[in-house]
């Protein structure tokens, strides 16, 4: 090994700086065109109606129950009221995905029985989200986001 130069450290430190930058442009443009993007268009105006939207929201009494069955491949879920009878759906959207992409992501359609939402959903072991936007009959929408695992 020959002797250290200025020449030689000025290239050992461009090299790693070199190799740094471009880990880190590769890193960011994953991250950028993975990333499913915003909740909401405008938080600002979002943020105007959101006491009166959960003042409603909690005023129908509404509880939500999830489950996945994975031997079976369907996931369930159950609307009911303060009195413990299953809730007056009106309509029913479900947006499940994975938390940090949007190539995943699925909108399954549910069939009612018994008053519970059943639909066919393949999902692979790791953490969903779901994002369930519900109405009822007078109109008031129900909106949850809920956590799912999936256990290999």
């Amino acid at each position: 090994m020959g002797e250290i130069t200025g020449r030689k450290v000025l290239f050992i430190t461009v090299s790693a700086f070199s190799v740094i930058i471009g880990v880190n442009l590769v890193m960011a443009w994953q991250a950028i065109s993975t990333f499913p993007g915003l909740e909401v268009e405008n938080s600002y105006v979002a943020s105007q109606s959101f006491d009166s939207d959960k003042a409603a929201q909690l005023g129908l009494g509404w509880t939500l129950a999830s489950d996945y069955d994975e031997t079976g491949k369907a996931l369930h879920l159950s609307f009911t009221g303060d009195d413990g009878l299953p809730a007056d759906v009106a309509t029913l959207t479900v947006l499940v995905g994975r938390t940090t992409e949007a190539q995943q992501d699925q909108r399954p359609q549910f069939d009612r029985a018994a008053g519970v939402y059943s639909a066919p959903l393949d999902l692979q072991p790791g953490k969903w989200m779901m994002h369930v936007e519900a109405t009822a009959r007078d109109g008031t929408p129900f909106r949850q986001r809920i956590d799912l695992f999936v256990e290999g």
